[in-house]
């Protein structure tokens, strides 16, 4: 609140006594002061974390994609007590010899991912391999009898996405897909508030995961002995349009749109998963989006800023609102990565990944104001002292008083990994039978509205999504 001076005072007392200012500037007597408080979340008991496993017990996992996310899982597959690591594929040959590195010289590796899923000691895939063979290895994965961790976004075309879900039922599969913040305590925590009415009505979200170098534009690291006989380009290309052999293409394919989904399925995959986690929406109705290729224009044929504005209709879960979202990868001075934020008619929940969640509370005066920037000293001064009898004799009966805003902070344990969480969901699934959070149907309800956002991009128009038959309309 700005402070007046001792000089003006006199004269501020008497435009106050007057009215313009009654009401207006402070209109209002505060009874509270800001409240900040931080509060450390704790994980919840999990027997399948605590418990010794007996050797009939033990869950076999193969790997197949061992470029980044690929070690980051099975990092946090190989906490869940009983889980070993038993085979590797990639098509890169100085990635298998790594996971030897890592986990044993006598580790089974292979180029041929089928090797893997015909191998009777492993229980459990992981996928991770770029987007455009998802769909494929995941199915014959659950053919196989196999559990799935898909890395997302769980498919690169919408039509895939519904097969995916049909060998899912069809052969009662456990299928993970890994958008690991839906299993974070935080996310939870978040789901928790939303749904105990804390922010009021849902009136606008906005979802951001900016960027401000080479490696978050996925300028990733190439290998100085990446050659035809050291990598497995034709068996990289699959279905896509056979090119001669380029190591840019193999270790940078999230660039390219034959082989990824660029910003949409990398990031708003996220966004939308955590979004409808935390609401209970099956998703939106339409997606505009627009953006650009502004700076790093190495050969890519994708954007490096997306941003799009969504509609979200009127559910069981939530009022109709709006998401605006955005990846910018030419955020100088930019607001960081992995920013979600629910504002709502009463307060806003802001969640920050990997991080903290806040929640901030304000609620809108009962009385309704006048003065300060109003249009009430326009009128004639009789006009005006008349204004404020009917004011006062219609609001006599209302609270004249308000509570400024409140913020508490959500935040993990340190050392967190929200991915820890999510495979144990996935092993408790397999030994238990228990719920898996983010199945092949909520996969889809996450890369359906991304897709149709990189549909709008590159077709220039507003694209229509049925939130209930997950399908363009």
């Amino acid at each position: 609140m700005r402070r007046i001076k001792n000089s003006s005072r006199r004269e501020f007392v008497k435009r106050l006594a007057h009215g313009s200012l009654a009401a207006g500037v402070f209109p209002y007597v505060v009874t509270r002061r800001p409240s900040r408080e931080t509060v450390i979340l704790e994980r919840e008991p999990d027997p399948d974390r605590d418990r010794k496993f007996a050797a009939n017990d033990r869950i076999g996992l193969g790997v197949i994609g061992t470029g980044i996310i690929g070690f980051y899982n099975i990092e946090s597959a190989l906490k869940v007590p009983g889980v070993e690591l038993t085979a590797v594929c990639d098509l890169y040959d100085g990635r298998l010899t790594r996971a030897q590195e890592l986990y044993g010289a006598g580790l089974f590796t292979t180029r041929d991912y089928r090797e893997i899923l015909a191998r009777d000691d492993i229980d459990v895939v992981l996928v991770a391999t770029p987007d455009h063979w998802h769909d494929v290895i995941s199915i014959d994965a659950v053919k196989a009898g196999k559990a799935v961790y898909c890395e997302k976004p769980m498919v690169q075309e919408v039509a895939e996405g519904h097969t995916v879900i049909q060998a899912e039922k069809q052969y009662n599969a456990k299928l993970q897909v890994g958008s690991q913040g839906v299993s974070s305590i935080v996310m939870k925590k978040a789901q928790e508030l939303y749904r105990a009415g804390e922010i009021g009505d849902l009136i606008l979200v906005e979802a951001a995961w900016d960027r401000h170098s080479s490696l978050g534009a996925w300028q990733y690291s190439i290998p100085p002995d990446a050659s035809p006989e050291t990598v497995d380009f034709d068996t990289f290309l699959g279905d896509t349009p056979k090119v001669p052999f380029d190591p840019v293409r193999f270790f940078r394919w999230r660039n390219y749109q034959a082989y990824g989904t660029g910003i949409a399925g990398d990031l708003f995959v996220h966004l939308f998963s955590w979004l409808h986690w935390i609401i209970g929406s099956d998703g939106p109705n339409r997606v505009y989006g627009a953006g650009g290729l502004r700076y790093w224009k190495d050969g890519r044929d994708v954007p490096d800023v997306l941003t799009c504005v969504v509609d979200y209709p009127e559910a069981a879960t939530h009022p109709p609102f709006n998401l605006q979202i955005r990846v910018n990868f030419v955020a100088g001075g930019g607001r960081g990565e992995g920013l979600l934020r629910l504002v709502g008619s009463e307060g806003t929940l802001s969640f920050a990944e990997g991080a903290s969640l806040t929640l901030s509370r304000s609620t809108i005066p009962v009385r309704p104001g006048y003065g300060g920037y109003d249009s009430l000293f326009t009128f004639p001064e009789s006009v005006q002292e008349e204004f404020e009898r009917q004011y006062h004799l219609r609001h006599y009966h209302l609270p004249q008083s308000i509570n400024e805003p409140s913020q508490t902070a959500y935040r993990p344990p340190e050392g967190y990994d929200d991915r820890d969480d999510h495979w144990a969901n996935l092993i408790a699934a397999v030994r238990d039978g228990k719920t898996i959070v983010e199945d092949a149907t909520y996969g889809l309800k996450a890369a359906g509205p991304s897709l149709a956002a990189n549909k709008s991009y590159f077709k220039s128009r507003v694209i229509g999504w049925d939130p209930q038959k997950l399908a363009y309309s």
